[in-house]
């Protein structure tokens, strides 16, 4: 019985050794989970055959091994593409031998195909919709089974946006005197003949730059102030309408009285389209002080490629163009089991579905118990290296204790052989 209950406790302990030299090869392995091992005693029977008080064990037995999945320490990296998650969740691959896995490791790169991928080659899921024609993708207003999907960096750049919309946010000055439209009209290069001027960049449908300035006159300044309002285009005076573009006025609060918008048709370029551009001009005032511009916005853009990515928190993939235009390109999904300890490891830190971890659960960061994404960062194995190694000489211990017990058991089954 001695003999059984050490070669019990002696492949216990062996099992419990390899758990360990496991855990501990794999503690600088990037989202790593380590390994404890869970142990159980065994009985053969009772002394009397039956159920008794007396009962002699067989020695103990590895009852499971289980990993532990709580958070490893999040270190920086020099790879925008690199992902930590901060709390639940795993990131889902499509492997390349078929199937979906799960991985606590968020190193990616992109392949020649432009997919994100892992060190290995498998492709991160995500959500993403793609443009049948021209093969554009970009971010789903909302995540459905229908956009999930192996997420790719576009290899193409945006094309040329036509300016439509001009956004004028400034103050007038309230200071400054009229000018007789009858006496003095209005003259591009003589900064006597109006009371303020301001210009921005414009885009035609081509994607070419152009300029468009805006010359402010003050024509009265009782009960409603007002102001004429005058463009011109590519500082070419002949541009230049005969009439006001339009006409603000202002109440005594210094606030306009509407309307407050124009359009402005002309064409831009003999090769490009001709362009119908609304400027909105109600968010200008006229109080004291000098005239002063906020902001001029405008949404044309000349053509532009990748020049960078960025991943927020909850997952967004957001290409930065080199014309400026930044746009959300895709989200990373994250997936949940019921029971992490139910999921099947594989190798490569990639663990996938049993019938015990309950089915895949797929959602965006951070949306109900999925954690966040750290960009730019990893998470290290959790492995506690100074614990391990703790564990290691007790084990060792162990396991020489009971290979003492068969030693001791040997000799005496040596010294019975050899008595006449």
């Amino acid at each position: 019985m001695a003999f059984q209950q050490g070669l019990s406790g002696l492949n216990s302990s062996s099992k419990a050794l390899d758990v360990i030299s496991n855990n501990v090869a794999n503690a600088s392995t990037v989202g790593f989970k380590n390994s404890g091992t869970v142990f159980a005693d065994a009985y053969a029977s009772s002394l009397t055959g039956a159920v008794s008080k007396v009962q002699i064990g067989i020695g103990s037995a590895v009852q499971a091994v289980r990993q532990s999945f709580t958070q490893g320490n999040i270190t920086t990296t020099s790879n925008p593409l690199d992902m930590a998650i901060n709390g639940n969740g795993f990131f889902e691959v499509e492997l390349q031998s078929g199937g979906f896995a799960l991985t606590r490791n968020g190193q990616f790169n992109i392949d020649k195909q432009g997919y994100i991928v892992t060190p290995l080659g498998d492709r991160l899921m995500g959500y993403q919709v793609e443009d049948p024609i021209s093969g554009d993708v970009r971010a789903p207003a909302t995540v459905t089974a229908d956009s999930f999907r192996t997420m790719v960096i576009p290899s193409t750049g945006v094309g040329a946006a036509a300016t439509t919309e001009v956004g004028l946010s400034l103050n007038l000055s309230a200071d400054v005197e009229t000018i007789d439209g009858a006496t003095t009209p209005l003259d591009p290069n003589d900064p006597e003949t109006y009371s303020y001027s301001t210009a921005l960049k414009i885009f035609d449908s081509l994607g070419k730059e152009h300029s468009l300035s805006l010359y402010f006159v003050r024509r009265t300044d009782v009960v409603n102030s007002t102001w004429d309002v005058y463009t011109v285009l590519d500082n070419d005076t002949a541009t230049l309408p005969a009439t006001p573009n339009a006409t603000l006025n202002f109440d005594g609060l210094g606030k306009l009285v509407p309307p407050s918008d124009f359009v402005l048709t002309s064409n831009l370029g003999p090769d490009a389209d001709p362009s119908v551009i609304n400027v909105d001009m109600s968010m200008i005032t006229q109080f004291g002080g000098k005239s002063t511009p906020r902001e001029l916005t405008q949404n044309g853009s000349a053509p532009g490629e990748i020049a960078g990515l960025s991943i927020s928190r909850n997952g967004t993939i957001q290409a930065r163009y080199t014309n400026g235009i930044t746009k959300d390109i895709g989200i990373v999904n994250l997936t949940t089991v019921r029971n992490n300890n139910g999921l099947s490891p594989i190798g490569n830190n990639y663990w996938v579905e049993t019938p015990e971890s309950g089915g895949f659960a797929r959602g965006e960061p951070g949306n109900g118990l999925n954690g966040v994404i750290s960009a730019g960062q990893v998470e290290e194995s959790n492995v506690d290296l100074t614990q391990e190694l703790v564990q290691m000489i007790i084990q060792q211990r162990n396991y020489q204790a009971n290979a003492q017990s068969i030693r001791t058991q040997d000799q005496i089954l040596q010294t019975l052989v050899n008595l006449r």
